[in-house]
Protein backbone atom coordinates (compact mmCIF):
# COMPACT_ATOMS: atom_id res chain seq x y z
CA UNK A 1 0.00 0.00 0.00
CA UNK A 2 1.26 3.32 -1.11
CA UNK A 3 2.38 5.83 2.05
CA UNK A 4 0.19 8.65 0.79
CA UNK A 5 -2.84 6.47 0.59
CA UNK A 6 -2.47 4.82 3.60
CA UNK A 7 -1.96 8.29 5.35
CA UNK A 8 -5.51 9.61 3.77
CA UNK A 9 -7.25 6.62 5.17
CA UNK A 10 -6.09 6.53 8.69
CA UNK A 11 -6.27 10.89 8.29
CA UNK A 12 -9.88 10.07 7.20
CA UNK A 13 -10.59 7.30 9.97
CA UNK A 14 -9.10 9.70 13.05
CA UNK A 15 -11.54 12.32 11.20
CA UNK A 16 -14.56 10.43 11.60
CA UNK A 17 -13.90 8.47 15.28
CA UNK A 18 -12.88 12.13 16.18
CA UNK A 19 -16.33 13.82 14.36
CA UNK A 20 -18.50 10.91 15.68
CA UNK A 21 -16.93 11.80 19.16
CA UNK A 22 -16.86 7.83 18.90
CA UNK A 23 -20.57 7.18 19.06
CA UNK A 24 -22.11 4.56 16.89
CA UNK A 25 -24.79 5.22 14.55
CA UNK A 26 -24.96 7.07 11.01
CA UNK A 27 -24.22 10.57 11.73
CA UNK A 28 -25.86 14.04 9.31
CA UNK A 29 -23.10 16.30 9.26
CA UNK A 30 -23.07 20.42 8.45
CA UNK A 31 -22.73 19.52 4.89
CA UNK A 32 -26.07 17.98 4.15
CA UNK A 33 -24.87 15.66 1.75
CA UNK A 34 -22.15 14.25 3.83
CA UNK A 35 -22.98 11.38 6.27
CA UNK A 36 -20.28 9.56 8.85
CA UNK A 37 -20.64 6.18 10.09
CA UNK A 38 -18.98 4.37 12.63
CA UNK A 39 -20.11 0.48 14.49
CA UNK A 40 -18.24 -1.09 16.62
CA UNK A 41 -19.79 -5.07 15.78
CA UNK A 42 -21.70 -6.62 13.03
CA UNK A 43 -24.82 -5.58 12.43
CA UNK A 44 -27.88 -7.74 11.09
CA UNK A 45 -28.64 -7.34 7.07
CA UNK A 46 -30.51 -4.19 6.52
CA UNK A 47 -33.07 -3.77 3.86
CA UNK A 48 -33.66 -0.25 2.23
CA UNK A 49 -33.48 1.99 -0.60
CA UNK A 50 -29.62 2.65 -1.23
CA UNK A 51 -29.51 6.63 -2.32
CA UNK A 52 -27.46 7.98 -5.22
CA UNK A 53 -24.34 8.30 -3.42
CA UNK A 54 -20.55 7.66 -3.36
CA UNK A 55 -19.41 5.28 -0.01
CA UNK A 56 -15.98 4.95 1.24
CA UNK A 57 -15.18 2.35 4.33
CA UNK A 58 -11.83 3.79 5.90
CA UNK A 59 -11.79 0.86 8.75
CA UNK A 60 -13.86 -2.39 8.58
CA UNK A 61 -15.79 -3.60 5.72
CA UNK A 62 -19.15 -3.92 3.91
CA UNK A 63 -21.61 -5.63 1.90
CA UNK A 64 -24.23 -4.81 -0.41
CA UNK A 65 -27.29 -7.20 -1.92
CA UNK A 66 -28.65 -5.97 -5.19
CA UNK A 67 -31.23 -8.22 -6.12
CA UNK A 68 -28.80 -11.56 -5.77
CA UNK A 69 -25.43 -9.75 -6.94
CA UNK A 70 -23.41 -9.16 -4.06
CA UNK A 71 -21.28 -6.16 -3.74
CA UNK A 72 -18.76 -5.82 -0.93
CA UNK A 73 -16.14 -3.46 -0.47
CA UNK A 74 -13.41 -2.31 2.20
CA UNK A 75 -10.71 0.78 2.21
CA UNK A 76 -9.55 -0.12 -0.91
CA UNK A 77 -12.61 -0.17 -3.10
CA UNK A 78 -15.76 2.56 -2.85
CA UNK A 79 -19.47 1.90 -4.05
CA UNK A 80 -21.37 4.04 -5.77
CA UNK A 81 -25.30 3.87 -6.31
CA UNK A 82 -25.61 5.89 -9.36
CA UNK A 83 -30.01 5.08 -9.02
CA UNK A 84 -31.97 5.03 -5.82
CA UNK A 85 -32.16 1.02 -5.45
CA UNK A 86 -33.82 -1.34 -2.50
CA UNK A 87 -30.74 -3.01 -1.23
CA UNK A 88 -30.06 -5.28 1.57
CA UNK A 89 -26.88 -4.23 3.18
CA UNK A 90 -24.52 -5.43 6.21
CA UNK A 91 -21.65 -4.40 7.97
CA UNK A 92 -19.08 -7.46 7.92
CA UNK A 93 -16.23 -6.77 9.70
CA UNK A 94 -16.27 -4.52 13.06
CA UNK A 95 -15.01 -4.52 16.59
CA UNK A 96 -14.97 -2.31 19.68
CA UNK A 97 -10.97 -2.51 19.12
CA UNK A 98 -11.33 -1.64 15.27
CA UNK A 99 -14.50 0.34 14.56
CA UNK A 100 -16.34 0.31 11.39
CA UNK A 101 -15.53 4.01 9.82
CA UNK A 102 -17.06 4.86 6.91
CA UNK A 103 -18.26 7.86 4.58
CA UNK A 104 -21.21 8.40 2.44
CA UNK A 105 -21.45 11.40 0.11
CA UNK A 106 -25.10 11.64 -1.59
CA UNK A 107 -25.42 13.83 -5.39
CA UNK A 108 -27.97 14.40 -7.29
CA UNK A 109 -28.08 13.61 -11.31
CA UNK A 110 -27.47 17.45 -11.93
CA UNK A 111 -24.60 17.76 -10.09
CA UNK A 112 -23.07 14.86 -11.87
CA UNK A 113 -24.35 16.64 -15.45
CA UNK A 114 -22.89 19.86 -13.83
CA UNK A 115 -19.42 18.09 -13.59
CA UNK A 116 -19.71 16.73 -17.38
CA UNK A 117 -20.58 19.79 -19.28
CA UNK A 118 -17.79 21.90 -16.66
CA UNK A 119 -14.74 18.85 -17.91
CA UNK A 120 -16.24 18.66 -21.28
CA UNK A 121 -17.19 14.54 -20.77
CA UNK A 122 -19.45 13.43 -23.51
CA UNK A 123 -20.27 9.79 -23.68
CA UNK A 124 -22.53 8.40 -26.15
CA UNK A 125 -26.40 8.81 -25.08
CA UNK A 126 -26.79 5.44 -27.31
CA UNK A 127 -24.83 3.40 -24.61
CA UNK A 128 -26.78 0.40 -23.63
CA UNK A 129 -27.78 0.70 -20.13
CA UNK A 130 -25.10 -0.29 -17.03
CA UNK A 131 -26.01 -1.74 -13.78
CA UNK A 132 -26.96 1.22 -11.18
CA UNK A 133 -23.98 -0.07 -8.63
CA UNK A 134 -20.87 -0.61 -8.91
CA UNK A 135 -17.11 -0.73 -6.52
CA UNK A 136 -14.19 0.28 -7.87
CA UNK A 137 -11.07 0.91 -6.75
CA UNK A 138 -9.94 3.94 -4.91
CA UNK A 139 -7.14 6.19 -5.49
CA UNK A 140 -4.74 9.13 -3.70
CA UNK A 141 -6.43 11.63 -6.08
CA UNK A 142 -9.81 10.63 -5.14
CA UNK A 143 -9.40 10.58 -1.46
CA UNK A 144 -7.37 13.38 -1.10
CA UNK A 145 -11.01 15.16 -2.32
CA UNK A 146 -12.55 13.40 0.18
CA UNK A 147 -10.41 14.33 2.84
CA UNK A 148 -10.28 18.30 1.94
CA UNK A 149 -14.03 18.35 1.81
CA UNK A 150 -14.24 16.18 5.42
CA UNK A 151 -12.30 18.27 6.86
CA UNK A 152 -14.34 21.61 6.19
CA UNK A 153 -16.44 20.29 9.27
CA UNK A 154 -14.07 21.80 11.51
CA UNK A 155 -14.13 25.12 9.45
CA UNK A 156 -18.15 25.74 9.31
CA UNK A 157 -17.45 29.33 7.62
CA UNK A 158 -15.80 27.64 4.52
CA UNK A 159 -18.58 25.35 3.87
CA UNK A 160 -20.88 27.15 1.89
CA UNK A 161 -18.30 28.79 -0.79
CA UNK A 162 -15.99 25.24 -0.76
CA UNK A 163 -18.08 22.54 -0.45
CA UNK A 164 -20.33 22.29 -3.48
CA UNK A 165 -16.42 23.07 -5.51
CA UNK A 166 -15.15 19.62 -3.36
CA UNK A 167 -18.26 17.60 -4.22
CA UNK A 168 -17.75 19.02 -7.81
CA UNK A 169 -14.17 17.38 -7.60
CA UNK A 170 -15.22 13.78 -5.58
CA UNK A 171 -17.74 13.69 -8.56
CA UNK A 172 -15.29 14.46 -11.08
CA UNK A 173 -12.48 12.18 -10.19
CA UNK A 174 -15.30 9.29 -9.96
CA UNK A 175 -16.19 9.97 -13.41
CA UNK A 176 -12.33 9.92 -14.54
CA UNK A 177 -12.27 6.32 -13.30
CA UNK A 178 -12.52 2.59 -14.51
CA UNK A 179 -16.49 2.64 -14.05
CA UNK A 180 -17.04 6.15 -14.46
CA UNK A 181 -19.38 5.82 -17.42
CA UNK A 182 -22.12 3.72 -15.45
CA UNK A 183 -22.02 7.41 -13.15
CA UNK A 184 -22.01 9.45 -16.41
CA UNK A 185 -24.98 7.55 -17.86
CA UNK A 186 -27.62 8.64 -15.50
CA UNK A 187 -27.22 12.24 -16.47
CA UNK A 188 -27.01 11.83 -20.67
CA UNK A 189 -30.63 12.90 -21.72
CA UNK A 190 -32.01 10.02 -24.54
CA UNK A 191 -29.65 7.31 -23.11
CA UNK A 192 -31.45 4.10 -21.68
CA UNK A 193 -30.19 4.34 -18.53
CA UNK A 194 -31.83 8.01 -18.00
CA UNK A 195 -35.50 7.12 -19.26
CA UNK A 196 -34.81 3.98 -16.43
CA UNK A 197 -34.17 6.77 -13.87
CA UNK A 198 -37.67 7.80 -14.91
CA UNK A 199 -39.56 4.84 -14.27
CA UNK A 200 -37.97 4.04 -11.10
CA UNK A 201 -38.86 7.61 -9.79
CA UNK A 202 -42.24 6.30 -10.64
CA UNK A 203 -42.15 3.56 -9.40
CA UNK A 204 -40.84 5.00 -5.87
CA UNK A 205 -43.29 7.64 -5.64
CA UNK A 206 -46.52 4.94 -6.19
CA UNK A 207 -44.92 1.66 -5.09
CA UNK A 208 -48.43 1.31 -3.71
CA UNK A 209 -50.47 1.76 -6.67
CA UNK A 210 -50.70 -0.79 -9.86
CA UNK A 211 -49.09 0.49 -12.49
CA UNK A 212 -49.13 -1.10 -16.76
CA UNK A 213 -45.69 -2.39 -18.13
CA UNK A 214 -46.81 -1.05 -21.47
CA UNK A 215 -47.47 3.09 -19.62
CA UNK A 216 -43.96 2.75 -18.45
CA UNK A 217 -42.49 1.50 -21.45
CA UNK A 218 -44.43 4.22 -23.53
CA UNK A 219 -42.62 6.77 -20.66
CA UNK A 220 -39.60 5.69 -21.42
CA UNK A 221 -40.39 5.82 -25.18
CA UNK A 222 -39.34 2.20 -25.37
CA UNK A 223 -41.29 -1.28 -26.60
CA UNK A 224 -41.84 -3.71 -23.79
CA UNK A 225 -38.85 -6.04 -24.55
CA UNK A 226 -36.29 -2.90 -24.54
CA UNK A 227 -37.37 -1.99 -21.47
CA UNK A 228 -37.58 -4.97 -19.51
CA UNK A 229 -34.08 -5.30 -20.57
CA UNK A 230 -32.60 -1.81 -19.59
CA UNK A 231 -34.76 -2.08 -16.44
CA UNK A 232 -33.18 -5.18 -15.32
CA UNK A 233 -29.80 -3.92 -16.64
CA UNK A 234 -29.69 -1.26 -14.00
CA UNK A 235 -31.41 -2.32 -11.20
CA UNK A 236 -30.99 -6.45 -11.37
CA UNK A 237 -34.42 -7.50 -11.00
CA UNK A 238 -37.92 -7.11 -13.27
CA UNK A 239 -40.55 -3.91 -12.32
CA UNK A 240 -42.42 -5.95 -10.28
CA UNK A 241 -39.60 -7.43 -8.17
CA UNK A 242 -38.31 -3.37 -7.59
CA UNK A 243 -41.89 -2.76 -6.23
CA UNK A 244 -42.11 -5.55 -4.58
CA UNK A 245 -39.31 -4.74 -2.30
CA UNK A 246 -39.93 -1.43 -1.79
CA UNK A 247 -43.62 -2.15 -0.73
CA UNK A 248 -42.30 -4.73 1.63
CA UNK A 249 -39.82 -2.23 3.12
CA UNK A 250 -42.22 0.41 3.61
CA UNK A 251 -44.26 -2.31 5.50
CA UNK A 252 -41.75 -3.46 7.54
CA UNK A 253 -41.27 0.34 8.53
CA UNK A 254 -44.66 0.78 9.34
CA UNK A 255 -45.09 -2.40 11.34
CA UNK A 256 -41.81 -1.18 13.29
CA UNK A 257 -42.41 1.67 13.81
CA UNK A 258 -46.29 1.68 14.88
CA UNK A 259 -48.73 -0.59 16.52
CA UNK A 260 -50.54 -1.23 13.15
CA UNK A 261 -52.06 -4.50 12.51
CA UNK A 262 -50.40 -6.15 9.17
CA UNK A 263 -53.69 -6.84 7.09
CA UNK A 264 -54.13 -2.96 7.25
CA UNK A 265 -50.48 -2.38 6.59
CA UNK A 266 -50.66 -4.48 3.41
CA UNK A 267 -53.18 -2.38 2.26
CA UNK A 268 -52.10 0.55 2.67
CA UNK A 269 -48.37 -0.82 0.57
CA UNK A 270 -51.19 -2.07 -2.00
CA UNK A 271 -51.43 -5.42 -1.43
CA UNK A 272 -55.41 -6.59 -1.99
CA UNK A 273 -54.58 -10.39 -0.19
CA UNK A 274 -53.13 -9.96 3.36
CA UNK A 275 -52.14 -13.65 3.22
CA UNK A 276 -50.44 -12.94 -0.14
CA UNK A 277 -48.71 -10.11 1.85
CA UNK A 278 -47.80 -12.42 4.76
CA UNK A 279 -46.32 -14.85 2.43
CA UNK A 280 -44.06 -12.67 0.72
CA UNK A 281 -42.86 -10.45 3.76
CA UNK A 282 -42.28 -13.49 4.91
CA UNK A 283 -39.93 -14.67 2.20
CA UNK A 284 -38.07 -11.75 2.07
CA UNK A 285 -37.59 -10.99 5.86
CA UNK A 286 -37.28 -15.00 7.42
CA UNK A 287 -40.49 -14.77 9.06
CA UNK A 288 -43.77 -13.76 8.86
CA UNK A 289 -44.78 -9.47 10.01
CA UNK A 290 -45.54 -10.01 13.44
CA UNK A 291 -42.74 -12.51 14.91
CA UNK A 292 -40.56 -11.01 12.09
CA UNK A 293 -41.12 -6.92 14.08
CA UNK A 294 -40.94 -8.85 17.96
CA UNK A 295 -37.61 -10.21 16.99
CA UNK A 296 -36.20 -6.72 15.36
CA UNK A 297 -37.70 -4.71 18.47
CA UNK A 298 -35.93 -7.22 20.40
CA UNK A 299 -32.54 -6.74 18.59
CA UNK A 300 -33.56 -2.67 18.86
CA UNK A 301 -33.92 -3.14 22.67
Amino acid sequence: MAPQMQQLRETLAGLIERLTEQENGVHPTSIPSLFLSRHTKLTEPRNGVHDRSVCFVFQGRKEVLLGRERYPYGPDEYLVASMQLPVISQITEASPEMPYLALKLEFTPEQVLQVMKTSGIQPSPLEQAKRGMFISEVDAPLLDAVTRLTRLLDTPADIPLLAPLLMQEVLYRVLQGKHGGTLAQLAVEGGGAFRIKAAIDHIKAHYNRSFRIEELAEQANMSIPTFHRHFRAVTAMTPIQFQKKLRLQAARQMLFAESANAADVAFQVGYESPSQFSREYARMFGLPPIQDIKRLRLLDG
